[in-house]
């Protein structure tokens, strides 16, 4: 497998992923909730921030961030329509990546203005390690809710959608 392979393998699980959290977040709008909720979002709104800041840093573009979350708090279905379109981003922008451009270093600067270099492929590997570290934290609160997060495995995510792995040989 190539790494452009594994990588878009990855975003398609990081996609999956998220929507399986933010259907399971959804329980807790109910309003009996309405703490667990805003601390689920604003850890989701984080990884979406942040997604957003690497996908401007590898177009070469401004983001215009001050922080690595945003002083409002989104309303959970606007939330996942945004993250819906930067997983789509992620998915077509992998895609278009040959191992040179993999390779490629970019030079950006932290929202807390210290200035950094990584290649295309560690920016890619740092948003999916860094979603799936935050999506664990947003299923500990749907936990300690009494609703069962979604069990956000990679292996799951390879058999269902691909149920011909679980095959006997």
């Amino acid at each position: 497998m190539s790494t452009s392979s594994l990588l878009t393998s990855l975003f398609r699980y990081k996609a999956w992923a998220n929507d399986e959290l933010f259907a399971a977040a959804a329980a807790l709008e109910d309003g009996a909730h309405a703490e667990a909720l805003h601390g689920v979002i604003r850890i989701l709104n984080h990884i979406h921030v942040v997604d957003s800041i690497f996908a401007a840093h590898l177009q070469g573009r401004e983001h215009g961030y001050a922080a690595t979350n945003t002083p409002e708090t989104p309303a959970l279905a606007d939330l996942r329509a945004a993250v819906s379109e930067t997983d789509a981003w992620y998915l077509a922008h992998v895609a278009g990546l040959d191992e040179q451009g993999l390779a490629q270093r970019l030079d950006f600067v932290f929202t807390d203005g210290g200035h950094g270099s990584m290649s295309r492929e560690e920016m890619l590997m740092h948003v999916i390690t860094h979603g799936g570290y935050h999506r664990g934290a947003a299923g500990r609160i749907l936990a300690q809710q009494d609703i069962a997060p979604p069990r956000d495995l990679y292996t799951r995510f390879l058999h269902d959608s691909q149920p011909a792995r679980r095959a006997a040989d």
